[in-house]
């Protein structure tokens, strides 16, 4: 048997075959080619880069990982609106890479409860529906039993991980609550959905900044950690992948609530909200900063993932009528500038964006404190898919 470093090896000196799933097709000689819209461009770089989803973000063995979760749901996206099943096979090869003949998922730790992981799971309703193969099913029903026993704040909200307690932080509601909604629309007859809107609300009403109407990083109940204010128990810094893992959650989760439900008005006022307050602080040219209010602060700079979600979220909420339309000018003017400021394309096709976090997070070892000199020290990752990810699927929103 080949081992997967050899794998990767052969297909990058190569470049023969992209493998698909179960097909394989032939890119000998090819491009990628220029007239495609910039959402294939990106994906056909990742497909040749990494010919097996579960290889992104440079792993060698299958993980169960939502950086692939994300891109996977880009890839969704993108077979919905070209019908061309080279997306969707990739999919399916990350489910069949990482989920067992019994549906158990090796790599993931049920007992970390990780809310990070939920997010992986939203290829698999489409899968199920199209094979109804058990396998994907099981797996499904394993993540929503980590949301339904996930350790919670006093209030109802989730923690963020075990290792994290009494934490909320912005990325969780991305990472949980649309899934949650998903199934328990499809599944549960949607008789959770208010606890979907409660994890929401919490934050509206313990994380948002009273002065600008931008919302912090992570917040801790307790009050304990060493990042956390005293007296409101909120991170010190607005960091822009967090509020645009955030602004994700919001228009993505509406997705699943009946438009007769009386949490759905809320919802939308969360995100006009939060677009009224992050577009205050877009850029010149079409960006965000790293650390969303000092974009004048020495070593601060033009982050590419909070930039694409917000033009996701912005374009995906205005085309949905959540959003004026004003907010589709507001996301194509931060993909215009991703563009011109944070894309590269080799002679061959292949497309980059650069200046990705690569990541950032609260408290750990070693230990994080949520300054702006963390937050702009962090690495950066040429084509990270905390970037391609939203890249994508703003692109697709965008029709660019």
């Amino acid at each position: 048997m080949i081992s997967n470093r050899i794998k990767m090896l052969a297909a990058a000196i190569f470049g023969t075959l992209v493998l698909t799933g179960c097909k394989t097709v032939s890119t000998a000689g090819m491009e990628v080619p220029s007239d495609k819209k910039w959402s294939e461009r990106m994906a056909l770089t990742l497909m040749k880069k990494y010919p097996e989803a579960y290889m992104l973000d440079d792993k060698t063995a299958p993980k169960w990982d939502y950086v692939h979760g994300l891109v996977m749901i880009g890839f969704e996206e993108l077979y919905r609106k070209t019908n061309n099943s080279q997306y969707a096979d990739y999919v399916k090869g990350y489910a069949d890479a990482t989920i067992d003949a019994n549906g158990s998922i090796p790599s993931y730790k049920f007992e970390n409860y990780n809310i990070d992981m939920i997010v992986a799971g939203h290829p698999l309703f489409d899968l199920y529906d199209k094979t109804k193969d058990e396998r994907y099913r099981t797996a499904m029903k394993t993540l929503r039993s980590q949301l339904e026993t996930q350790p919670r704040t006093s209030e109802g909200g989730f923690w963020h991980k075990k290792i994290y307690p009494n934490q909320m932080w912005l990325d969780g509601l991305f990472m949980g609550s649309p899934y949650y909604a998903r199934y328990n629309t499809i599944f549960e007859n949607g008789d959770k959905l208010n606890d979907v809107a409660l994890q929401f609300e919490l934050v509206q009403k313990n994380m948002v900044d009273p002065k600008t109407g931008l919302l912090y990083h992570g917040w801790d109940e307790s009050r304990e950690m060493p990042w956390a204010d005293k007296t409101t128990g909120n991170s010190p810094n607005f960091w822009s992948r967090s509020l645009g893992w955030y602004a994700m959650a919001l228009v993505d989760v509406l997705d699943y609530f009946p438009k007769d439900h009386p949490k759905r008005p809320q919802l939308i006022s969360y995100l006009n909200r939060l677009a009224k307050a992050v577009t205050k602080y877009q850029d010149a040219s079409g960006l965000w900063f790293q650390v969303t209010d000092q974009g004048n602060r020495d070593g601060n700079y033009l982050e590419a993932s909070g930039s694409s979600m917000f033009a996701y979220a912005f374009a995906k909420g205005a085309n949905k009528g959540y959003l004026p339309n004003e907010y589709k000018a507001v996301a194509n003017k931060a993909f215009d500038g991703l563009v011109k400021n944070l894309i590269t394309v080799s002679p061959e096709g292949f497309v980059t964006l650069t200046h990705v976090c690569a990541v950032a997070g609260l408290g750990g070892k070693p230990y994080r404190d949520g300054s702006f000199e963390y937050y702009v020290n962090e690495k950066k990752k040429d084509n990270d898919p905390k970037g391609t990810g939203p890249f994508i699927l703003a692109a697709i929103q965008l029709n660019r």
